[in-house]
């Protein structure tokens, strides 16, 4: 039995509309793309409660949910946001580069070599 305040982790991201359906966060979890507090949830049955802050990677997008309580039932969306808050830093605008990111730089004709320029290399080496 679990105690009070307390939910299965699949339960809880099933409700919390993280996923479309439990068995899909039971594996999420086994993946070991959930970390509660910072430690990686090993199994589904894992519980959190109410204060703990969940690290969520879906896809390309990460998650970082402060849970504010457990659900009943998987409800409407505007009753899965009251389960948790977003603490998750805003998404990068589409188009933008990373600003870490230099951009690979090499000089004009310096491509692959064309099929004559193969040929000289190979008469070089004397691949004949």
């Amino acid at each position: 039995m679990v105690a009070e305040g307390r939910q299965r982790i699949d339960k809880w991201l099933f409700f919390s509309r993280a996923v479309k359906s439990r068995s899909l966060a039971a594996k999420l979890v086994v993946a070991g793309r959930v970390r509660i507090n910072r430690d990686k949830a090993a199994q589904a049955s894992d519980t959190v409660r109410p204060g703990d802050v969940l690290t969520i990677t879906l896809e390309r997008r990460i998650f970082i949910w402060k849970v504010l309580g457990t659900g009943t039932r998987r409800g409407p969306a505007e009753e899965a946001r009251t389960l948790y808050e977003d603490m998750s830093p805003p998404p990068a605008p589409k188009g933008e580069a990373v600003p870490d990111a230099i951009p690979a730089l090499r000089e004009a004709g310096s491509g692959r070599p064309t099929k004559k320029q193969r040929r000289e290399t190979d008469r070089l080496i004397g691949e004949d």
